[in-house]
C-alpha cells in the first residue's frame, strides 16, 4: 500500500468517526457533569461493527484472491500480476 492509500485510509476513518460522533451525540461527564465528545475508544465500544478500514483491506483481499485464482489469459489477472503485453506508442495519438 502506498502513501496515498494510507492517507486516504486515514481520511475514511476520521470521517467514519465524524459520523459515529454526530450519531451517538455527546456525553455527560460522571465525575463534573459537563457534556464532552466521545473518545475514539469509546465510539468503537459502542458501535460494535468493525471500522471501514478493516472491511475495505478484507475486501481488497477478497478481491486479489478472486483474481488470483482466474486464468492468466484475463487481463484482469495480467495486471495484478504485473505482466502486460504489448507496447505502448512513443507518442501522444492524434485526433
Amino acid at each position: 500500500m502506498n502513501e496515498h492509500e494510507s492517507f486516504l485510509l486515514l481520511v475514511l476513518r476520521v470521517f467514519e468517526n465524524m459520523v459515529l460522533r454526530r450519531i451517538f451525540g455527546p456525553s455527560r461527564d460522571e465525575v463534573t457533569g459537563e457534556w464532552r465528545r466521545l473518545h475514539n475508544e469509546e465510539l468503537n465500544d459502542l458501535y460494535s461493527s468493525p471500522n471501514i478500514v478493516r472491511v475495505i483491506k478484507s475486501r481488497r483481499l477478497r478481491w486479489a484472491g478472486h483474481v488470483a485464482r482466474m486464468g492468466e489469459e484475463r487481463g484482469v489477472n495480467r495486471v495484478l500480476v504485473g505482466k502486460p503485453e504489448g507496447k505502448r506508442p512513443l507518442v501522444r495519438p492524434r485526433r
